[in-house]
């Protein structure tokens, strides 16, 4: 090993990591009811609020050198409360936003499955397949992965909060984990939960945590 190289971690990977903390939004009134809530943009509700408040002050002591933020209201509320606590401003990342659910946005998964029944079916087995007129998970692993990539280069060896929806978040902890869409449809992610991921100089990357939410007990 050459003179200040550093040690591998236990996978191998060398250098400093750039360290994503994912974190889900905090409750809106279309999560209360479980509907489909995509590009449409409802705000906090008031435990959402302290759901966000809960997760700043919780955040408060951890090193955070920047905030990326879905443009969605609920995100961007969501992030702006860590983000105060830090005295950093929130970056809106587009790319990073939920998922399109077309015509089943605002629907519950049993409207849904009424509306379409076979494509609702196929749905919940096939990434490629997308909502009429909406988006397949494909479609946002391929934005979502670019998006990530953009992060950890801008950021080399930083932390990064990066706010987002339980799509994103579950399509970036698939790249992190290199498994296959399966996790899609079997993590569960709870509202303001906290997950992390980190991405190495040498390309590696792991998953050191999934859906904390000690700070909402």
């Amino acid at each position: 090993m050459t003179a200040g190289a550093s040690k591998p971690t236990w996978q191998g990977q060398r250098g400093a990591p750039t360290r994503l903390i994912l974190l889900r939004h905090g409750q809106t009134a279309l999560s209360v009811d479980r509907r489909y809530s995509g590009r449409g943009n409802p705000d906090l509700t008031e435990l959402g609020r302290e759901q966000a408040a809960a997760t700043a002050k919780r955040l408060g002591t951890w090193t955070i050198d920047a905030v990326v933020s879905s443009p969605l209201a609920r995100t961007r509320s969501t992030a702006q409360a860590v983000a105060v606590e830090h005295g950093l401003p929130v970056t809106l990342d587009d790319e990073i936003i939920e998922t399109d659910f077309g015509a089943w946005e605002g629907l519950t998964f049993a409207e849904a499955a009424e509306r379409d029944p076979q494509v609702h079916r196929e749905w919940l087995g096939d990434t490629a397949i997308a909502p009429p007129d909406g988006e397949s998970f494909d479609d946002v692993e391929q934005r979502v992965v670019a998006a990530r990539q953009n992060i950890v280069d801008a950021h080399p060896g930083q932390t990064v909060l990066v706010v987002s929806h339980v799509t994103p978040i579950k399509t970036l902890l698939r790249d992190a984990l290199r498994v296959g869409p399966e996790l899609l449809y079997h993590l569960h992610l709870d509202l303001a939960s906290l997950s992390i991921a980190e991405y190495f100089p040498d390309g590696g990357s792991v998953v050191r945590g999934v859906n904390d939410t000690a700070h909402l007990r």
